[in-house]
């Protein structure tokens, strides 16, 4: 999918297709407490996508500790995105 692929869906249909924290995350623009996410301890070589469009987002090259208890990245896959 490209950036200018526009996903058309109600607020229902996401509720429907993410879990409770998928649907917080990225639609309300909330985060995971620190430390307890998914990927924030991951060293697992591969591609981080957005779990609603699909689109590459990072590279496990460019993932680094940061301390933070998040996943941090130094380059996205796409500057354009």
């Amino acid at each position: 999918m490209s950036k200018e692929e526009i996903i058309n869906k109600s607020e229902n249909e996401w509720r429907n297709e993410l879990t409770p924290e998928q649907y917080q995350i990225c639609r309300i623009k909330g985060t995971e407490p620190a430390f307890t996410g998914k990927y924030w301890n991951s060293k697992d070589n591969g591609i981080y996508k957005c779990v609603c469009c699909g689109n590459n987002l990072f590279s496990s090259e460019t993932k680094f500790n940061s301390g933070t208890g998040w996943p941090s990245f130094f380059a996205p896959i796409n500057n354009e995105m």
